[in-house]
């Protein structure tokens, strides 16, 4: 076969002499131009690791508070990929095609990681409700997670047997600065005294043990939580139901405003619901003993 390829090149060559060229070739040199790159090669990966403008290059840099709570994360070690949110991140950052040891973790404050401005993580992930404010000076992911919020009480309050959203409105009620927990009471509880407010969970959740409030406000997961590790005689005294379609209330993963990484994270979200990875997190997690839902 090599010996025919070789004795027809005698007649190739004279072919390509008898053959005008309109292509311009450097007089001194035989070689062909080189095809350009787009022929040559498919386009890179708009979502791949080279190619995306990370915080660090090559790195995927994740935000979180501390302490980091379970349900969310465990022993307060996001890297350690147990808990919903680590688990849901580290199962992002290998969709878009990061090793583990390509995670590096910052701390972030709830309330600074949707502030304005420059950030120091590629995305943030930190039990973040999508509300439209918030997504006037930040860019969101899709939603990883829809969230109810619920009523935590200890068994001795006067609303540990509340069934109704009327029973709720002659208690004091608290929640955490800056969340929708705390929008939820003023919105949608509308309780007869002002709610308490809080820097953070370990406030709220001491303000509760010591009696000045009634019943905490949070997310179901962190219920299911705090009843479980923190409160000796704590019960989840009911949940809301959650809001179908577009006003659901749901958690996503923060970014720099028109940060463009967010579109690749929603396809490796996309990705994740597809092939029921995401759902089986979410069990894995996020299962407990079902709450009671309040009557209207």
């Amino acid at each position: 076969m090599r010996r025919s390829l070789l004795s027809a090149v005698p007649l190739v060559a004279l072919l390509l002499a008898a053959c005008g060229s309109s292509a311009t070739s450097d007089p001194g040199s035989s070689s062909p131009a080189p095809a350009s790159s787009a022929a040559s090669s498919p386009s890179a990966d708009p979502c791949a690791p080279a190619s995306l403008a990370t915080v660090t290059a090559g790195k995927l840099t994740i935000g979180t508070d501390k302490p980091a709570y379970p349900p969310y994360f465990v022993d307060d070690t996001p890297s350690n990929g147990k808990g919903f949110e680590s688990a849901v991140a580290y199962a992002v950052a290998k969709q878009l095609g990061y090793t583990n040891d390509a995670v590096t973790w910052t701390v972030v404050p709830f309330n600074n990681s949707y502030a304005p401005g420059k950030k120091s993580f590629d995305f943030d992930i930190n039990q973040i409700s999508i509300t439209p404010e918030r997504a006037k000076v930040v860019t969101f992911s899709d939603g990883y997670y829809t969230v109810n919020q619920a009523v935590v009480s200890l068994t001795t309050s006067k609303i540990a047997g509340a069934k109704t959203l009327a029973e709720l409105q002659a208690a004091k009620l608290g929640a955490q600065v800056g969340t929708t927990s705390l929008k939820y009471i003023q919105n949608d509880i509308k309780p007869a005294a002002q709610p308490s407010v809080f820097n953070d969970s370990a406030a709220a959740t001491a303000a509760l043990k010591n009696g000045q409030i009634d019943g905490l406000v949070v997310d179901l997961p962190t219920a299911y939580y705090i009843t479980a590790a923190e409160l000796d005689n704590g019960k989840i005294v009911g949940q809301f139901p959650g809001v179908a379609g577009p006003d659901a209330e749901q958690f996503g993963m923060l970014f720099q405003k028109d940060n463009p990484l967010a579109t690749c994270v929603n396809q490796a979200l996309a990705s994740l619901q597809a092939s029921g990875d995401l759902q089986k997190i979410q069990d894995q997690w996020l299962a407990g003993v079902d709450a009671p839902y309040f009557a209207s």
